[in-house]
């Protein structure tokens, strides 16, 4: 399908104008910056929220104003946040999971492990390699950060390195495995957009990420010889540890959920319902291993000690797990999770689904992607447009999926007219489209790894170094023609030919 194509879905007379198209992209930029300079990086608490709907409604009165009805719009949102239905899923899950995984003594006794052999110069190409290690085994960077990446953030608290550094070594980490993993749903679907076997798909990609890693993994190991020493010193690490055993019983059982988790992922269960089982089975076993901890969150209207076990797990998954030790980093480690801790992130997705939605369905998208593909004339500026429109549409629409999706309907006959292979449009989407969704902080995936990691996406953006080289990279490769796949002259000519499907 042509740009042409998407462009005539929309009737001629009810298609914006490019003064109209731009509009509510002005508008969401003023409210954005707005509230960034305003609020900082608490504008995650509610100001993004607004300033998202406000966008939102700007579009709506433009399509309103061009004929269509209200219930259009409605519907519009509706497919737009109904796409994302899964992934408020597995958020509630993670939640509940990170909760449980704290009564349970899971993180604590992760934590507490690490502390003990930790070293702070190598910690961060460390979180790098191990979360890469993890998403490249399970295919999935989400599960990755919510479960291994926790783990890291609470030994970066405890030992003093800095959060936002280690956040960015994660999420980096878990983004390098994810795209290069035959297991990832993702990297999966761009190989199948663009008709490409799956391996091919991913040696190509490898062209690309592998150069992105090994720059990452310098760059984390001269932040972490660079950095100023740890503020922890090892008296407080060695209060932190005598904290943490006195209020768990630390042992390598408390990391069976963890196991259950990958072993669940491994069998290809979906992600929500791998991290729930996860979780209630850390809350059953919690019951056996840390029965304090599970009757400290217990209700006191419970009556006999089966129905308090189980109002505490309940509550913890509802709200997260709660401590008092005195020790503040330890205490800030372990009082986390449980669904409630979601509701803002999940405000702020729908909130911005449904803003890039009404964008998407009503032509405001296509007609500012029209004058990008004309002007890219050549090899390195087509490659370059097809990343950065990508790119764009993480920002605009705030969802990885419809980043991957929408380039490569747009752009694949001009690819194929210009004899370069569907494989350089399928590394250029998922360069674009995938390892750029968690440096967005309205996007569903920035959102996610700043609710799930406790950092804000502008504060672990800069350190997230593979997600930003990954789409540079890819195209220094369009622009000097290297590793640049191309077809026959034949196959191009047949691009110029519509298929059944698209006549």
């Amino acid at each position: 399908m042509s740009v042409e194509d998407i462009v005539a879905i929309v009737p001629p007379d009810k298609q914006p104008s490019y003064f109209e198209a731009v509009l509510p992209l002005v508008v969401l930029t003023i409210l954005v910056g707005g509230s960034v300079a305003l609020f900082g990086l608490d504008a995650m608490e509610g100001p993004l929220q607004v300033a998202m709907l406000l966008s939102a409604m700007t579009a709506s009165i433009i399509v309103l104003r061009k004929g269509h009805s209200w219930e259009a719009v409605s519907e519009a949102s509706r497919r737009g946040v109904a796409s994302v239905v899964s992934a408020i899923f597995i958020l509630l899950a993670v939640g509940g999971l990170i909760g449980t995984w704290n009564m349970s003594g899971t993180i604590p006794t992760l934590v507490y492990y690490g502390l003990a052999v930790i070293n702070p110069n190598w910690f961060y190409v460390a979180s790098l390699i191990v979360c890469a290690v993890i998403s490249l085994g399970i295919g999935s960077s989400w599960t990755t950060v919510g479960t291994v990446g926790v783990g890291l953030m609470g030994l970066a608290l405890l030992s003093g390195v800095s959060p936002a550094i280690t956040a960015g070594a994660v999420v980096a980490g878990a983004y390098t495995g994810d795209k290069l993993s035959p297991l990832s749903e993702t990297t999966i679907l761009a190989a199948q957009l663009t008709n490409n076997d799956l391996y091919v798909h991913l040696r190509y990609q490898a062209l690309v990420s592998a150069p992105a890693f090994l720059i990452a993994a310098i760059g984390f190991i001269a932040l972490g010889f660079a950095a100023a020493p740890p503020t922890a010193g090892q008296d407080l690490i060695y209060s932190e540890l005598g904290a943490l055993d006195q209020l768990f019983w630390i042992s390598p059982l408390n990391l069976l959920p963890l196991v259950l988790l990958i072993v669940l992922s491994f069998r290809k269960v979906p992600a929500a319902l791998a991290l729930m089982i996860s979780s209630l089975f850390a809350g059953v076993l919690a019951c056996f291993t840390q029965p304090q901890a599970v009757l400290l969150m217990a209700s006191e209207s419970a009556s006999g000690p089966i129905a308090s076990y189980i109002a505490g797990v309940w509550q913890v998954m509802a709200t997260g797990f709660d401590a008092q030790t005195g020790i503040g980093p330890v205490d800030d480690l372990v009082s986390r999770g449980g669904m409630a801790s979601m509701l803002l992130t999940i405000w702020l997705i729908i909130a911005a689904l449904a803003f890039g939605s009404i964008l998407d369905e009503f032509g405001f998208l296509s007609k500012l992607v029209t004058p990008l593909l004309t002007r890219a004339k050549h090899t390195g500026s087509l490659i370059a447009t097809s990343v950065c429109t990508a790119i764009g549409l993480n920002v605009v629409t705030a969802d990885q999926y419809v980043a991957v999706v929408l380039p490569t309907r747009l752009f694949r006959v001009e690819f194929q007219k210009r004899g370069l292979a569907s494989v350089n449009l399928s590394r250029a989407v998922s360069n674009g489209g995938i390892v750029t969704a968690p440096l967005v902080p309205w996007n569903s995936c920035g959102a996610y790894m700043a609710a799930v990691l406790g950092v804000p996406t502008l504060a672990y953006l800069p350190y997230a170094i593979f997600n930003y080289m990954s789409p540079a990279i890819d195209m220094v490769y369009g622009f000097t023609g290297f590793r640049i796949a191309r077809i026959t002259e034949e196959e191009a000519a047949q691009a110029a030919i519509p298929s059944v499907d698209e006549a």
